[in-house]
């Protein structure tokens, strides 16, 4: 027989507090009946003795301190798992919102997940393909790995990551199921609507599970949000041996949130008033990426953040570069002169990218071109600088030779349309089109067996004509 505790001590913001209960457990998950008969979920936060503290999920206005009935379930939050979560809509607690009525579980999930052991984990290999030159090439994603994209209010990442759920696929060997668990926190309604739209539109939404948590909706649920994604993840990736991709946006917002419910507990605040355990707050979300032992599946997550004042030095994108395998950054830059997706190329890196592409994985000469295209992009900038200060014409034959590379390396390669979808074959062959252009004794990051096969200056000047026809 479960115990009843009437009445509570006190309530502030979203939370309340009882005291004189016993036996109670950290996140256990207690239902709140309020005087007209209507039920709200609570989860424990803080115990200290007696007294527990509970976030209310929906608010805490119309609960009476005298009356109110409240009792404890004796387990954490959970939600229903199953393959049918595929092609569904939910919000941010990971109830349906679609109007197909309640999954029919194959099992019940606790939403703080399962610890890995670290030796279970095995080491990432294989990419996943966007179709984005810019990613594939460069910042490559790989499967098991976690890749971060830090953007800024008014930029293009919501367009970015419509673009990524849409032609994301698999390559290589065990490349299986593939499906992808999109999670929203905080947004507007219109952003909501047009993730919904784009995605029915493009035929993505069948192998897509949303989780949205609006800007209306309570701080409470938007802290619920990625982990109920996450839980969803990992069931059909390890028990359903799927690939699943998981983008989260954004990650600033649920920081707020954060720093929110923090405040109203009293906690003392860190940096910028953030809670001194953001770190490992985010890192308990992000570690929940990666391949096991005994699983044929896999967690890829890419966490999309805006940063506050485009300053990668504040506390949410600091503390993610420090948890995440490498991050791709916009540039406001690019992004106003009109290149899609803007994102820069010289802040931008993939850790993992080494270990999953080249032969086997995407194309033998992958790497070469990679290395280059970046040597060559920061000379560029080198060029620019040099160029604003002696002017254009003063500049050696070799410097204008990367002006005119940046140029059409920015125009061709970075920018390309939201319904460009390259092969890696198409991306690779671009770069040494783009490549030929410069002076061969300049390519000092190719061995000399490839460049003798690959470079032609003829290939540069055909490709720039049909860019300017």
């Amino acid at each position: 027989m479960s115990l009843q505790y009437v009445g509570l001590k006190d309530i502030n913001g979203p939370l309340v507090a009882l005291e004189g209960v016993s036996g109670v457990s950290f996140d256990e998950i207690a239902r709140i009946r309020l005087n007209d008969g209507t039920e709200r979920i609570g989860r424990v936060v803080e115990l200290s003795g007696d007294r527990a503290v509970l976030q209310v999920f929906e608010g805490t206005k119309g609960i009476s301190l005298e009356n109110t009935r409240t009792v404890f379930s004796g387990k954490p939050l959970e939600i229903p798992l199953a393959v049918e979560m595929l092609g569904r809509v939910f919000n941010g607690a990971g109830k349906p919102i679609d109007g197909l009525g309640a999954v029919f579980p194959e099992k019940m999930g606790d939403v703080n997940g399962q610890p890995l052991n670290p030796v279970a984990r095995k080491y990432p290999r294989n990419y996943i393909h966007t179709g984005i030159s810019s990613i594939d090439a460069l910042m490559t994603l790989i499967r098991g790995q976690k890749l971060p994209i830090f953007s800024g209010s008014g930029l293009s990442h919501n367009k970015l990551a419509v673009q990524i759920v849409k032609q994301a696929k698999l390559t290589g060997e065990g490349s299986g199921d593939f499906a992808i668990v999109f999670a929203a926190m905080g947004v507007q309604n219109d952003v909501a609507d047009y993730f919904r739209r784009s995605f029915e539109e493009t035929g993505a939404s069948e192998r897509v599970c949303m989780f949205l948590n609006l800007s209306s909706d309570p701080i409470i649920e938007r802290l619920l949000t990625p982990m109920c994604a996450l839980t969803a993840a990992e069931y059909l990736a390890f028990e359903k041996n799927m690939h699943i991709l998981v983008i989260m946006t954004d990650m600033t917002s649920y920081a707020e949130a954060l720093r929110e419910f923090s405040s109203s507990k009293g906690e003392i605040p860190g940096r910028k008033g953030y809670p001194g355990y953001l770190y490992s707050n985010l890192a308990s979300l992000y570690e929940r990426a990666g391949v096991i032992e005994g699983s044929t599946g896999s967690v890829t997550q890419i966490p999309i953040l805006t940063m506050p004042n485009d300053d990668i030095t504040h506390p949410i994108p600091d503390l993610t570069a420090y948890i995440t395998e490498g991050q791709i950054v916009f540039d406001r830059d690019l992004d106003q002169r009109g290149v899609y997706p803007g994102l820069s190329v010289l802040l931008s890196l993939s850790r993992l990218m080494k270990d999953g592409i080249g032969e086997g994985y995407t194309r033998a000469d992958h790497a070469a071109v990679s290395n280059q295209l970046f040597a060559a992009y920061a000379k560029v900038q080198d060029a620019r600088s040099l160029a604003s200060v002696i002017g254009e014409e003063e500049l050696s034959d070799t410097d204008r030779a990367y002006l005119r590379f940046g140029r059409i390396f920015e125009e061709n390669f970075l920018n390309q349309g939201f319904d460009e979808n390259r092969t890696m074959d198409e991306t690779l062959d671009l770069g040494w089109d783009l490549l030929c252009s410069l002076p061969k004794s300049e390519l000092d990051r190719i061995d000399e067996k490839l460049l003798e096969e690959k470079y032609n200056p003829e290939r540069a000047e055909r490709f720039i004509e049909e860019a300017r026809g």
